[in-house]
């Protein structure tokens, strides 16, 4: 399955925004931790595809802290979920959720400013509210989910491919598909035109050995 939906991202083409960063040019695939259902996402990262992305959830620090290591010496693309004090440590990107994070993201929004080219800075994308924030924070990429029915939120509405495809339209930056992306869904998902997919990101779909 991870075979198929890498096979899948290959097909999405290169996002190429104008800012420094250039975020997107080659993180097309996104590994997901989760605390529960992924809390250790080493050995899955050792598989990705070098320049994919992962998006660490509720790691804890001894996690983390190989994770970077793995990061660094894989060429991977490493974004901390809503700890700026560990993103800063570690000098990796910042994935901020719908919750605020407060005032300890200052330290690592300055390093931004300053120039750092790992500072990215990603947003979850759920609804119109978030773009509005994505806008006003000058966000790198946005998390638009749930794309699909997804175990990590059982029963929450699922966006669809239509509803999908108008918030990455109105985002304004790459939009990453999130939530129920399998090698059986993820063609489901526009790759072209406006409100396309810049990216596919994944739990289960990425986690499971490949045989």
């Amino acid at each position: 399955m991870a075979r198929t939906l890498e096979a899948w991202s290959r097909r999405l083409k290169p996002a190429t925004p104008s800012h420094r960063r250039q975020v997107g040019r080659g993180a097309r695939l996104w590994l997901v931790s989760d605390p529960v259902r992924l809390p250790d996402p080493c050995a899955a990262a050792a598989r990705l595809p070098r320049g994919s992305g992962v998006l660490a959830r509720g790691a804890a620090p001894t996690v983390l802290a190989r994770l970077a290591a793995l990061a660094r010496r894989r060429g991977l693309l490493l974004l901390v979920g809503g700890d700026a004090r560990a993103a800063l440590r570690w000098r990796c990107g910042l994935h901020l959720p719908d919750r605020a994070v407060g005032t300890q993201a200052f330290a690592w929004l300055a390093a931004r400013r300053g120039g750092a080219p790992w500072a990215v800075l990603s947003l979850a994308v759920h609804g119109r509210a978030a773009l509005a924030r994505a806008r006003r924070l000058q966000a790198d990429l946005g998390f638009v989910s749930p794309a699909f029915a997804t175990a990590s939120h059982p029963g929450a509405p699922a966006l669809g491919p239509l509803r999908w495809s108008a918030l990455a339209r109105r985002l304004g930056r790459p939009a990453v598909a999130l939530g129920g992306v399998t090698a059986a869904t993820a063609g489901r998902l526009p790759w072209r035109g406006a409100g396309r997919a810049a990216g596919f990101a994944a739990i289960g779909g990425l986690a499971a050995r490949r045989a």
